[in-house]
């Protein structure tokens, strides 16, 4: 047989393409051409092809006209995923293995010199594909990413080590099996995160951070250096509760995507902290082929921006949208690419240039303008999409030495995980999530809680998404609170949150 066909998959955003691996062997001059859009990193699979074949002592066509083509030829290809379809379907063309049994299988992997099968990113991607499309076909892959591929239940994935190991069992009238892959789970217990009792005072931040866990909710903590800004955005994820089994598969797959998933994380909710030198690209993706940035790999988890306006202008105003619908549409000339972004902002800036003001302890020595110029890095549509903004304080040295322990983080947690549960019974999301509709619906004002808001809002101009916004964090701490409808009091503690920033 001079013909062979090998099924693989593209990675096309956080989708994975189907792709026709189409094998021919002519007679003619020997050559060995690869067409269909294929990458730089592509067409050197030849070479490892060829490599792999001679080194695992398998015979390679040398007097043969060998083209390779990748169908659909408007798919880019790359990446060395394709080595694997290329070499079983050349040994199929040629008669080494047994061609028929390609049919059930989708292959992907990359090959050393040597023959051996390595890890190729986005293995979760191709495995919730075939779930997705009721395909009966089995994935066959490297050991890595087979155990990666194994997390979604109902695909049948096999792993492989070395080319040898794959042609022995596709041999025609073999009987050999593949192996099936096992999900790679974390078999030791999951590292303990840091607890919200090692930070001294600070109740205000302390309820803030609370409130943001318990509706995923978006939080600015103000205050000077040191304050423990940072400490308190490291202890949200303790406060969060568990992802169902879509929420891991999502965030699993867009982390193996860029090669970053680690199976003894499965079902940890993700904290990303990028640097403040971070362009908009590396925030929310980008680059061709497309690739996820921060805001997609921190999926269903949180995203700290510390030195908040540190970072470059244009990189935070890309956040805006995504902020909004929960995920970003990458645009090109050529192609588009949608990662989804739905994650909890957490962020964190000193309320001037040198960090002091407002501080009872060192004196600030920035100029009024100085510190007019500082803010507004921060846009106001940018501070409008936030929904909690909380000072942390100084705290006096007396204090940090005589301050009682707080609650553990596992305490709030449960608070959080009750006043979540309230909320998916009543409206099947997050608070958050709520749409403008939604607000309306599920959002109960008592008469004097919707008297007082309607005093406040024109009292402080707010904007409608200011408005929405301070709903949303009433009806969590109404969450919180166990109470079925908005009163006052959990009115005003949310009109708390919506200060703008301390001006000198």
């Amino acid at each position: 047989m001079s013909l062979a066909v090998v099924h693989s998959r593209a990675l096309d955003g956080l989708t994975a393409a189907p792709v026709s691996v189409e094998v021919h062997l002519a007679n003619g001059l020997p050559s060995f051409t690869l067409v269909g859009l294929a990458e730089t990193e592509v067409k050197e699979s030849r070479e490892r092809v060829r490599a792999a074949l001679q080194n695992s002592g398998l015979a390679f066509p040398h007097n043969k006209r060998i083209t390779v083509n990748l169908a659909p030829a408007e798919l880019p290809k790359e990446g060395g995923r394709f080595d694997l379809p290329i070499a079983l379907g050349l040994l199929a063309a040629s008669e080494q293995i047994d061609a028929q049994q390609l049919e059930r299988l989708e292959c992907a992997g990359e090959l050393s010199l040597g023959g051996e099968l390595r890890p190729v990113r986005g293995a979760l991607a191709m495995s919730l594909a075939l779930r997705r499309e009721g395909s009966s076909r089995r994935l066959l892959l490297p050991e890595a990413s087979a155990a990666e591929a194994a997390l979604v239940e109902g695909v049948p994935v096999h792993a492989a080590r070395h080319l040898l190991d794959l042609v022995e069992a596709l041999r025609p009238g073999s009987d050999s099996l593949l192996p099936r892959a096992r999900a790679l789970l974390p078999a030791q217990p999951i590292t303990a995160a840091p607890d919200l009792r090692d930070i001294k005072g600070q109740a205000g931040a302390k309820r803030a951070l609370e409130i943001a866990a318990a509706g995923g909710l978006s939080l600015l903590m103000v205050g000077p250096p040191g304050t423990g800004k940072s400490m308190l955005a490291q202890r949200l994820c303790g406060l969060l509760p568990p992802m169902n089994e879509d929420e891991a598969l999502e965030s699993a797959a867009v982390l193996s995507l860029a090669g970053q998933f680690q199976p003894e994380r499965w079902r940890q909710r993700v904290m990303r902290n990028p640097h403040h030198s971070a362009s908009a690209v590396a925030l929310v993706g980008g680059g061709s082929p497309p690739r996820p940035g921060e805001i997609s790999l921190a999926q269903h988890g949180v995203l700290f921006l510390d030195e908040l306006p540190e970072f470059n202008r244009s990189a935070l105003e890309a956040l805006r949208e995504p902020m909004e619908t929960g995920r970003i549409l990458i645009s090109r000339a050529a192609r588009q690419a949608e990662f989804p972004a739905r994650f909890q902002l957490v962020a964190a800036m000193n309320p001037c240039p040198c960090g002091n003001h407002g501080s009872p302890l060192r004196a600030c020595r920035c100029a009024p303008d100085q510190i007019a110029r500082y803010q507004s890095r921060l846009s106001g549509p940018f501070l409008d999409r936030l929904d909690l903004l909380v000072e942390v304080p100084v705290q006096p040295p007396e204090l940090l030495h005589s301050a009682a322990d707080g609650e553990a983080s596992a305490v709030v947690a449960e608070r959080v995980a009750r006043a979540r549960l309230r909320a998916l019974e009543r409206q099947g999301c997050s608070n958050a999530a709520l749409s403008a509709a939604q607000v309306d619906s599920h959002v109960a004002l008592e008469p004097a809680a919707q008297a007082f808001l309607i005093k406040a809002a024109q009292r402080l101009s707010w904007s409608a998404r200011s408005h929405h916004r301070v709903l949303r964090v009433a009806r969590t701490v109404a969450d919180l609170a166990g109470s079925a409808s908005i009163e006052v009091q959990h009115l005003s503690e949310a009109i708390q949150y919506r200060r703008g920033l301390a001006t000198p």
